[in-house]
């Protein structure tokens, strides 16, 4: 191994650390609680070493969202991608929303970060940086439309407003569940796979739905998301 290899190695193995000890601190003991000092504590370099990696704690955060938006998309999974386009409609809706469940109880941590912590600053603020995210939601909305299509769902549903229902669903089981706010001996795979069928099944009998879509700048195209 070269000298330049070996330094972009030491250089990414500090830069995990840093995300690492970050992630731990920000679910341990909150966003706003977190200073660069104190990470740089934890992983015992000087503030300045951190600020040479992330120019502040803001970007730490975007750094790991960014990760753990991936890992929700479950990246590199094109065999399980292949099979969910062999379902019928209603059951890819089904497995993409269990899908935001396993990423719950597969990554905790990131999770939490994620959409647990108030004081977080918004992912909204990156707009390019996220494109990503918005496009798995927006895959996520055509597969509801997807429904629709097929006369699975009525054609009066705003697919953006089901998409946020079943997400608030299948999310609040998973805060629930990592807030401890089940009761003793409560299954939190059952509640969830109850909230998600129930759900599936109130939008497949033609319920009708009071929310109402709300403009929201990581659901539009990037050009337009700048521009705003």
């Amino acid at each position: 191994m070269g000298i330049k290899e070996r330094q972009e190695r030491d250089r990414e193995a500090v830069r995990r650390a840093i995300l690492d000890a970050a992630r731990d601190l920000f679910v341990t003991e909150g966003y706003q609680n977190v200073s660069i000092r104190k990470i740089a504590e934890r992983i015992e370099y000087s503030p300045a070493a951190i600020y040479g990696y992330f120019p502040s704690k803001d970007d730490i955060f975007f750094a790991l969202a960014e990760e753990g938006f991936r890992l929700l998309g479950d990246p590199g999974s094109e065999p399980r991608r292949a099979q969910l386009e062999k379902l019928p409609p209603v059951d890819r809706v089904h497995a993409n929303f269990w899908r935001m469940y396993e990423f719950s109880r597969e990554q905790p941590q990131y999770f939490a970060l994620m959409f647990l912590d108030r004081s977080v600053p918004r992912i909204s603020r990156e707009y390019e940086r996220f494109a990503f995210a918005r496009e798995m939601k927006a895959h996520i909305i055509e597969g509801i439309q997807a429904c629709i299509d097929a006369g699975e769902f009525p054609t009066s549903l705003d697919p953006v407003v089901a998409t946020r229902t079943l997400m608030v669903g299948i999310l609040g089981v998973a805060m629930m569940r990592l807030s401890e706010r089940l009761a003793p001996g409560e299954n939190a795979d059952h509640l969830a796979s109850d909230v998600l069928n129930l759900t599936l099944a109130g939008l497949k009998s033609g319920i009708i739905l009071q929310s109402r879509t709300a403009d929201c700048p990581m659901e539009r195209p990037v050009a337009d998301a700048q521009a705003s």
